[in-house]
């Protein structure tokens, strides 16, 4: 039987999630952050697979109410964040029929584009591991869903960490230059936020916002700046309070290739040392853009692949 979320589901949900995917487990808490308060959560969303009184699948579709930044609710696109069958409950045509429920909940608000796993700013992954999950990979495909583009996780142990000689001589030379490479003061919160909003993805300037509202020290973002003009920055242990996770970090277009962000990272990654962290870790790169190169430069690993999926819903498949 399928159904939507009802109050109350949130601990059999938990279970069930966990049974499916062990190696992505979550929390009540989970549930709570990243779904439950998400604005744009809406329960018909929440579709649950049900046999004889235990929830034993479930996939969570998302369409935006409340814009990421301006009045862009990006009104033909859609996400699914996530999607499990417990392993018992396999091979039973489950997978199948709550992706049809999902399609009609997407189609019942106009939505033409479908992707998985996207979301911002409450996503869980990236998108689909295949190695981790070959079926779920082929439940994806079978649904309509191609490839968008890869993106990697990355790793890298930091005990005995130091700053390089070779950083260290392109820093005092971007500092003869007159940046500065300091940690985040009350000066500067709106600067980097409004440099956030120039350069990169509206996510980004909602990390660092949502991160010094709960209380992520201001000691923990890193900018590069000229003057007063804030040119770079990065920061760790600004989601959901997990000290190692590293980012978001960028620097400027126009200053991209000059070593600034070379500084900003092995900076950042020196202090998180400092404050004891064995380890920085992150969820989403390129693996052969550039970004992707300075990590495995600074001796990053990649940890896992994702594929991020999309279908257009004219192209669905199933029965």
């Amino acid at each position: 039987m399928l159904r939507v979320y009802r109050s109350g589901d949130e601990s059999a949900f938990v279970n069930a999630w966990n049974l499916a995917m062990p190696s992505d487990g979550i929390r009540e808490t989970t549930v709570m952050n990243r779904i439950l308060t998400d604005a744009n959560f809406d329960p018909e969303g929440m579709i649950l697979a049900e046999e004889s009184g235990q929830i034993v699948g479930g996939l969570l579709a998302i369409v935006r109410r409340t814009p990421m930044s301006g009045t862009d609710i990006e009104p033909d696109n859609g996400w699914i964040t996530s999607f499990f069958v417990r392993p018992d409950y396999r091979r039973r045509g489950i997978g199948t029929a709550i992706f049809k429920a999902a399609d009609g909940f997407f189609r019942s608000r106009a939505k033409k584009t479908i992707y998985f796993a996207s979301y911002a700013p409450n996503y869980f992954v990236p998108g689909i591991d295949r190695a981790q999950y070959p079926h779920g990979a082929a439940l994806l495909e079978a649904q309509g869903f191609n490839q968008l583009y890869q993106c990697v996780a990355m790793d890298k142990n930091l005990v005995g960490f130091e700053v390089p000689q070779d950083v260290l001589a392109v820093e005092a030379a971007r500092r003869e230059e007159g940046y500065v490479i300091e940690n985040l003061t009350l000066r500067y919160v709106f600067p980097v936020l409004a440099f956030n909003e120039r350069e990169f993805d509206p996510d980004w300037t909602r990390a660092i916002r949502d991160a010094l509202k709960s209380g992520v020290p201001m000691s923990n973002v890193l900018i590069a700046r000229l003057g007063d003009e804030v040119h770079g920055f990065c920061m760790y242990g600004g989601y959901d309070g997990v000290g190692e996770r590293f980012g978001p970090f960028g620097v400027s277009e126009s200053l991209r290739g000059t070593g600034l962000g070379k500084v900003l990272l092995y900076r950042c990654l020196e202090q998180m040392r400092r404050d004891g962290l064995h380890g920085a870790w992150f969820l989403w790169t390129g693996e052969k853009e550039p970004a992707g190169h300075l990590y495995f430069r600074a001796g990053f690993s990649i940890t896992r692949r994702f594929d991020v999926m999309v279908k257009k819903l004219g192209e669905y498949k199933g029965d």
